[in-house]
């Protein structure tokens, strides 16, 4: 295990560049046993203790000036069970290592987020998720999981052992301890055909309940000053497997999508009034296109242009609604925004505090370029989102405290209740969790 101390270059940032901190030590523990010493002696010290995976939340969930964990040597894959159809990796481990790596064993998840950059536990604690007509989140799909808890003890939690755990641990905000394994369920690897096109705004918001019914995964990004959309539909194939030409791909995803928007945005905040003609622009670039592929390469895209972002999640009969406020706020508003605006869905599920706890759910995400100011727009968007009573990602932008939370999340009390039993002296409380948990 190494342990330094944070000095003069000891600063951390988050991947959105929108959060920093200075632990005063950075422990990067090469086994569970360590990661429990390391814990015990946090709190000899009188130190806080808070891991973070690769920074990919844009709230400060896992800034600390205490003992800041970083687990990049909990990785790798310590077991597979093909009869039980799980598979059981280290905390550490990014998901594009675990998506490879089942791949090359025949297998995958059932469904998964937009980028695979995040450490399993980073992306399952503050509940990343995709899209899915009847498959959840990726906390969703765990089966069991592994916690170090605040007197350094370690804690194996399913719905058979220590459930009233399990039940909350899957997103536990990094509240209740620290995640140092995950079982997930995995299947078969199988085929995703995937069809991506054009369609109007407005065809998409009147059709949205029979786009959603008719695709097992159904998407779309809204380009605001216009009135046009790019959807995405992926569904099972029976094959034959045909993926995108590495040519059309790089042109695509990587030329496009990255390079020629990463200059469209730079233009865009260099002269706000282009932003408009750039979004008409943009909204045109990408035609339609189809393919058939292996999971995590029809989920998952390259994201290299840097934004900060908010997502809420509200009921998904009020997706409609709600975004139609959201345009016509833009539209009488003098914002101008840049980056589209992202719409997934969710199925209910059974976890305390995820964000689809208990209701079938839609997600908004509003985005900005990194560097630009983003309070206005997302203090209006906040507005309208709440008023449906939305649900902010826990890694994303947002200002909800917990006596809002104790409103929208009918378990929030029993999530807090058994912190208060896990963590009584707040080992793992930092300025975040203190204003959406309480103190």
């Amino acid at each position: 295990m190494s342990s330094t101390a944070s000095g003069k270059n000891g600063t951390w940032r988050n991947w959105g560049g929108n959060v920093a901190a200075r632990p005063a030590r950075e422990v990067t523990p090469a086994s569970v046993e360590e990661l429990s010493a390391a814990v015990r002696a946090a709190a000899e010290d009188g130190l806080k203790v808070k891991a973070v995976g690769t920074g990919h939340s844009f709230t400060s969930i896992a800034a600390t000036d205490g003992v800041l964990i970083r687990p990049r040597l909990l990785t790798g894959i310590r077991h597979i069970d093909r009869e039980a159809g799980t598979v059981t990796v280290l905390a550490g481990t990014p998901l594009k290592r675990l998506n490879t790596a089942l791949a090359r064993e025949g297998l995958s998840l059932t469904n998964m987020g937009d980028i695979m950059e995040q450490t399993v536990s980073g992306a399952t604690s503050t509940g990343t998720h995709g899209t899915g007509r009847d498959s959840a989140s990726i906390a969703a799909q765990i089966k069991a999981l592994e916690l170090v808890t605040a007197d350094g003890s370690v804690l194996t939690c399913s719905e058979k052992e220590n459930p009233e755990i399990f039940a909350a641990a899957r997103i536990g905000l990094g509240a209740l301890g620290v995640v140092t394994a995950i079982t997930f369920a995995v299947e078969p690897l199988f085929l995703l055909h995937a069809r991506e096109e054009p369609m109007p705004l407005d065809r998409v918001l009147a059709e949205f309940d029979e786009l959603w019914a008719e695709n097992e995964h159904f998407e779309f990004y809204w380009f605001p000053h216009t009135g046009s959309t790019n959807t995405k539909r992926n569904n099972r194939s029976a094959g034959p497997e045909r993926p995108v030409s590495p040519l059309k791909g790089w042109f695509e995803d990587e030329f496009l999508s990255n390079g020629v928007f990463q200059a469209a945005n730079w233009v865009g905040r260099a002269v706000p009034a282009a932003i408009p003609s750039i979004a008409r622009v943009s909204s045109r670039a990408l035609s339609a296109r189809t393919y058939t592929d292996i999971p995590y390469k029809v989920f998952t895209s390259p994201r290299r242009v840097r934004f900060v972002e908010m997502e809420y999640a509200v009921p998904r009969a009020a997706l409609v609604d709600t975004l139609r406020e959201l345009k016509a706020m833009v539209d009488r508003s003098p914002l101008r925004i840049s980056f589209p605006v992202e719409v997934r869905t969710a199925p209910a599920d059974d976890i305390t505090l995820s964000t689809a706890s208990g209701r079938d759910s839609a997600y908004i995400a509003v985005h900005m370029f990194r560097g630009t100011p983003y309070q206005r727009y997302f203090t209006a968007a906040e507005r309208i989102f709440t008023a449906h009573e939305g649900r902010p990602h826990w890694g994303k932008v947002h200002t909800r405290d917990a006596e809002y939370f104790a409103g929208v999340y009918p378990r929030f009390g029993e999530f807090t209740a058994l912190r208060d039993r896990l963590d009584p002296d707040r080992l793992f409380q930092n300025d975040y969790l203190r204003r959406v948990l309480g103190s």
